[in-house]
C-alpha cells in the first residue's frame, strides 16, 4: 500500500523537487547578482522569486493534501478488508465476541495472527 502510494505520487514529487532546485538556483543567482542590479531590476527579480516561491508552496501543500487524502482512503479500505476477514474468522471459529482493545485477554483467543496471515495471502489489495 505504501509502495503503491509512493509510485502514484512519484511524478508529482519529482516535479516539486525540480521546482525547489530551480527556486534555490534562482535565489542564489539573485544574491550573486544583487550588487550589480539596478533598483528596478532588483525589485522585479525579488518579486518574481517571491511569486515562484508562493506557487511552489501552494503546489507542495496541494500535493500533501492529496497524499493525505489517498492515505486515508487506503487506510479505510484496509480497515474494511480487515474487518471482513475478522468477521469471517469469527464466524468460522464460532467466536461470540471480538474486541479491538482489551485490558487483558488470553492469548489463545487472539485472532490477530490469523487475520494477518489471511490478509497477507490476499495481498492486502
Amino acid at each position: 500500500t505504501q509502495r503503491r502510494l509512493q509510485q502514484e505520487f512519484a511524478a508529482r514529487e519529482k516535479v516539486l523537487v525540480d521546482q525547489g532546485s530551480a527556486l534555490r538556483a534562482m535565489g542564489e543567482a539573485l544574491d550573486r547578482d544583487m550588487p550589480t542590479l539596478s533598483e528596478g531590476a532588483r525589485v522585479t527579480r525579488q518579486r518574481q522569486l517571491a511569486e515562484r516561491d508562493l506557487e511552489f508552496q501552494r503546489a507542495r501543500r496541494a500535493m500533501q493534501e492529496d497524499v493525505d487524502a489517498r492515505t486515508n482512503e487506503e487506510r479505510q479500505r484496509l480497515m474494511e478488508q480487515t474487518n471482513l476477514v475478522v468477521k469471517q474468522i469469527a464466524e468460522a471459529e464460532k467466536v461470540d465476541l471480538v474486541v479491538q482493545q482489551a485490558v487483558y485477554f488470553n492469548p489463545k483467543n487472539d485472532l490477530t495472527g490469523k487475520v494477518i496471515q489471511i490478509l497477507n495471502a490476499q495481498g492486502a489489495k
